[in-house]
């Protein structure tokens, strides 16, 4: 009646992503809304996407989340069992970022790792709120997050203060 629409339309990328222009866009909601904000998003997006219905956006961040917590933390152990084998992690990594392996994850984190540098990324308090919001729905819609479940425990055992880095908890 107002002509007035709803995009839910979350974003990933970070700061830098953010800065330059270069987020990934999520959205839910009805064709002709998305299509009239879209050129603003697209302002700002290196890819925006219309997912589905409503609510859309929301649970694609939640996919997201999930993926990106899940590679970092295995991302970490991997490094982690390289140095403990006296692997040279450049030369593993090296080799194994040109296979199924390759994440952007690794390309962009592997060194600092490596260096026990785990100051990257969003704070441990962040991390657990959003995995706290995946799990909640899983408990809804009866999806099975065992991984991310383990993880939310653990991450509330490293959270000393929200500005800890989420890579603390690895």
């Amino acid at each position: 009646e107002k002509g007035v629409g709803f995009v839910d339309a979350p974003v990933s990328g970070g700061q830098a992503g953010a800065v330059n222009g270069q987020l990934g866009i999520m959205c839910g909601g009805e064709q002709a809304t998305f299509d009239k904000a879209k050129p603003v998003l697209d302002s700002y997006a290196k890819m925006c996407a219309l997912i589905g219905e409503p609510g859309a956006g929301q649970l694609t961040k939640m996919v997201n989340q999930i993926c990106i917590v899940g590679i970092a933390e295995c991302l970490a152990e991997a490094v982690a069992f390289a140095k403990r084998n006296k692997l040279d992690v450049e030369k593993v990594i090296g080799v194994i970022s040109k296979g199924a392996a390759q994440s952007w994850q690794m390309e962009n984190r592997y060194k600092t790792m490596a260096a026990d540098k785990f100051d990257f990324g969003f704070a441990v308090d962040w991390m657990r709120k959003d995995l706290a919001i995946c799990l909640s729905e899983a408990r809804k819609n009866g999806a099975s997050l065992p991984r991310s479940s383990v993880t939310q425990a653990s991450a509330c055992c490293a959270s000393a203060s929200a500005a800890a880095p989420s890579s603390a908890a690895l």
